[in-house]
């Protein structure tokens, strides 16, 4: 039996639900094909069960240290079951949630795996949906328009298999019913410096590998250094210049693996390795042969709205590649929703997205770091202020970190702020809006901000791209 739809969305993560939610709201039937749970990647297997673990470490941390706010502690201990316990209860509510909107939006859900037919007696153009589920006959769905928000898996390393027990990717490290004695990271981008952070505040000795020359490379220089020296203070052996030999990976009683790092030839040793490479867009199995989208690197071709080389059939999210963050793949699912819905062409700014890393310390950017402000042939002033600083932060106990902003010198319009410290990726918010709204620093710095708060780093950042701060 075929089922009409004016939108079915593949794939029911951030993306996919927020796009079925949306087309619920401006009158289209619509309906999800997810082979998994609603809420995908971040909800299940990323964003939320990783910071439930970053909190659980940071809170562990705190408690060790606690006798520097006169809290006087018997020895903490961590119970690492429990730890894992709390996270599945926090994925678990948002779960419910989750499925409690989508029943509100009377939006029809497939549990199986979609595939995009090509033309047939269903329809003259691709697009006619078979879902397998399992145990039952494959439901065909004929939509007037599809969105492929089907997402993202972990990047491999040739030469390195995941076997899911003693080397991991970021999916089966969650799923740790107990902690490693070490651990190897390979790779020293966002995620893996953050399970570096955590996993070093659990007790686990860290490596990290890094194939260039710093880690965190897509983020400002002095955020990158600033990082580097907080993890190796805490005990993290960050490794640049990485490259894995291959076919060196050695798995008895543990891990051994060799990289040759600035021309020589170094052995690392742990109980486990971590595969942190990046992830690409999951496209094989769902039937793009079918059709004339086309793809570049395991990721879908779009356009500025967000349509394939088949017009009625849009991607979003992490399958398209770019900067594979859920608060995106969630507002390109709206923007393809109103598009489809009518008309309306709302392509997003990616240059006004922010950017967080919730390690310890937590970074935060948005817009153009210093140097690619200068590639793009700017004048640039900037002003940096520490936590230092600020009274909140010294009472707060974590006064390590800086916000840095970047402005034009000719037009004093913001190009990029760039924070590592307490709270930022809460702070980050306010250089959004000053982003979204073309605010220059001058008007960042005449805004009162409250008193203690960490926010007033933000006035101050902003005062010291003119040279006023007034605190340091």
């Amino acid at each position: 039996m075929a089922h009409e739809y004016d939108l079915v969305i593949l794939g029911g993560g951030t993306g996919g639900y927020v796009a079925a939610i949306r087309a619920s709201q401006l009158g289209l039937k619509t309906a999800i094909v997810e082979k998994d749970l609603l809420g995908g990647t971040c909800l299940h297997r990323g964003c939320i069960p990783s910071k439930a673990l970053l909190r659980s470490a940071e809170v562990y941390r705190q408690t060790i240290n606690a006798k520097n706010f006169g809290i006087e502690t018997s020895e903490a201990k961590l119970n690492f079951a429990t730890v894992q316990n709390r996270k599945s209860s926090i994925v678990e509510q948002l779960h419910n949630g989750v499925k409690t909107l989508i029943k509100k939006g009377k939006i029809d859900v497939y549990p199986g795996t979609g595939r995009i037919l090509g033309p047939s007696i269903f329809s003259p153009m691709p697009g006619t949906i078979s879902v397998e589920m399992p145990g039952q006959e494959n439901e065909m769905l004929l939509p007037k328009n599809v969105i492929i928000a089907t997402g993202s898996k972990p990047r491999d390393v040739n030469g390195i298999n995941v076997d899911g027990q003693t080397v991991l990717s970021s999916d089966h490290a969650l799923q740790l019913e107990a902690l490693p004695s070490s651990i190897i990271i390979v790779g020293g981008g966002v995620i893996g410096i953050e399970w570096a952070s955590m996993l070093t505040d659990f007790g686990v000795k860290v490596t990290v590998l890094e194939y260039g020359n710093r880690i965190l490379p897509s983020e400002d220089e002095e955020i990158s250094s600033e990082m580097e020296k907080h993890l190796i203070k805490r005990g993290v052996e960050i490794i640049k210049n990485a490259e894995i030999l291959s076919d060196s990976l050695e798995i008895q009683d543990g891990i051994k693996i060799a990289a040759n790092v600035k021309g020589d030839n170094q052995s690392f040793s742990a109980e486990k390795l971590l595969l942190a490479v990046g992830r690409i867009g999951n496209i094989d199995g769902i039937g793009l042969d079918n059709t004339e989208i086309e793809c570049e690197a395991n990721f879908i071709k779009v356009n500025e709205v967000y349509q394939t080389k088949e017009k009625h059939i849009y991607a979003i999210g992490d399958v398209i590649g770019g900067m594979q963050l859920a608060h995106i793949a969630s507002h390109e699912g709206i923007a393809a929703v109103e598009h489809i819905a009518n008309g309306e062409k709302k392509s997003i700014n990616y240059a006004n997205v922010a950017r967080c890393i919730y390690s310890y310390p937590e970074a935060a950017s948005i817009g153009v770091t210093e140097a690619q402000a200068t590639e793009k042939g700017f004048n640039i002033k900037a002003g940096k202020f520490p936590f230092k600083g600020i009274g909140k932060a010294l009472i707060y106990g974590d006064s390590e970190g800086f916000v840095k902003i970047i402005a034009d010198q000719e037009t004093n319009d913001l190009l990029g702020v760039h924070m590592i410290g307490p709270h930022v990726t809460d702070l980050i918010s306010e250089a959004a809006l000053g982003m979204l709204l073309d605010a220059t620093a001058w008007e960042i710095g005449e805004t009162i901000h409250p008193h203690p708060s960490l926010s007033e780093i933000m006035g101050e950042a902003a005062l010291a791209v003119e040279g006023r701060a007034i605190h340091f």
